[in-house]
């Protein structure tokens, strides 16, 4: 295996499988409901599970940064086993919890519902953190001319995951025999069956994936050849614009996100909200792709992110001021305008993730790039906590839910949550053009 030094199958491919292993942690929306009604909880309370496992994503790919730049071997392995780990025992939480609920005397379990965070939340987040760093660093130095089309190449797979995932949940949740499934625990052995998948993927990618023969890591012999020193090589200032701007960009991506579905709802498309959310997954992916490998072509990588702010600016601003998503049932043009913000929103998000780490590479190098990438991603971090949050918060305090074709949807609330991401955009593009400063060649 070591005598294969071929980019595709050391670099692309093992990324691919981890990536689209990990990223079904977006499918949580899914399911969410059916565990919710399952284990007797409200669903608010089982979306946290979702919120820890973005956090610690962002805290063990900050934490552990330094443990990927020197061994990736190791960090793919935990990676796979933490993941599978935390799958399979969410499963048994959920199990546990609809036995106690369903089988016993009724009441929920808040032992189930704590370990499902544990186990969702914190090991699964483990795994997503390390997973997702382990083949960021080591695409880019398989293609050195095309760091963007290799880093938006695995990305892109972490946002398909969730195209590609969909289906498959759901056939195994809502097959013809639903009721009997939903009576003898079908949505827990969906968790042991992927558990079991994503293990094979996520082992064949940790045995596959390499480095280049030819690259030799570069030795820090002093403290001032540390992060800290890397990082005050640039002013700080730019540092901290890439950190804010991507904190900003994952805030109000899921914010918009988070509300996707009901919104679409809102416009008189429930019929269609599966294909939109399939659909708007596809724009994510291509974000994610697109962006970066276009990205190669500019001479300054944070033009990406202007673009992106200006478009998420506009489209923001044409569906508030028309009131597209209070007005847009019925309305062609209205629901051209908020599927066109849905769209560009998910295209956006996708290509903020995939541009940091070679943005940083370039102000940076590539010496201790994944650890500089890991810190970044506590941005992420502390985006999963708010950007969900933030929009539940302003949809169920501002205007009032009404029922629109025998749904229950918030037309204002949805609208105010504009007002809040259009202006988080208005100054994610401020510390763009101000704070994130050109690259001294």
């Amino acid at each position: 295996m070591k005598n294969i030094q071929n980019k595709w199958i050391r670099g692309a491919i093992p990324a691919l499988l981890l990536h689209c292993s990990i990223g079904t942690v977006y499918c949580w929306s899914i399911f969410s409901q059916e565990i919710a009604g399952y284990i007797g909880f409200s669903k608010g309370a089982i979306e946290w599970a979702f919120s820890f496992a973005i956090f610690f994503l962002g805290m063990s790919a900050a934490f552990l940064g330094n443990l990927v730049e020197k061994n990736i071997h190791k960090s793919s392995l935990i990676a796979t086993i933490t993941f599978a780990a935390g799958m399979a025992g969410t499963g048994f939480f959920i199990w546990y919890g609809g036995k106690s609920f369903n089988g016993g005397a009724g009441h929920a379990s808040v032992l189930a519902l704590v370990g499902i965070y544990v186990c969702y939340g914190f090991i699964m987040g483990i795994g997503l953190g390390t997973g997702y760093l382990s083949p960021v660093k080591t695409l880019m130095l398989w293609f050195k001319d095309k760091k963007g089309l290799a880093t938006g190449l695995a990305v892109a797979g972490f946002g398909a995951a969730k195209a590609i995932a969909s289906p498959i949940m759901q056939k195994l949740l809502y097959s013809d025999v639903k009721n009997q499934i939903q009576r003898e625990g079908g949505i827990y052995m969906m968790f042991f069956i992927l558990a079991g998948v994503y293990f094979v993927m996520m082992f064949l990618g940790h045995l596959l994936l390499a480095k280049p023969a030819d690259w030799v890591e570069p030795q820090t012999k002093a403290k001032d050849e540390g992060i800290i020193a890397t990082l005050k090589r640039e002013p700080i200032i730019s540092y901290v614009g890439i950190w804010l701007m991507f904190y900003i960009n994952i805030t109000c991506g899921l914010a918009l996100i988070s509300q996707e579905k009901m919104i679409v709802k809102c416009i008189g498309l429930a019929a269609y909200a599966g294909l939109f959310s399939t659909i708007s997954a596809i724009f994510n992916a291509g974000g994610r792709l697109g962006f970066s490998a276009w990205a190669d072509h500019m001479k300054d990588r944070n033009t990406v992110y202007k673009l992106i702010f200006i478009l998420s600016i506009a489209f923001t601003a044409v569906v508030y001021f028309t009131k597209g998503i209070a007005n847009g049932d019925g309305n062609t043009v209205l629901i051209i305008f908020v599927l066109a913000l849905i769209f560009i929103v998910n295209a956006g998000y996708g290509g903020g993730f995939s541009n940091v780490p070679t943005l940083l590479s370039d102000h940076y190098g590539m010496g201790s790039i994944s650890a500089i990438h890991g810190i970044t991603l506590s941005a992420w971090a502390f985006a999963g906590l708010t950007g969900n949050q933030m929009a539940n918060a302003i949809v169920s305090h501002t205007g009032k839910f009404v029922e629109q074709h025998g749904v229950l949807v918030n037309p204002t609330g949805y609208q105010n949550v504009l007002i809040v991401t259009g202006a988080l955009y208005i100054v994610a593009l401020l510390l763009s053009v101000f704070f994130v400063k050109p690259i001294k060649k």
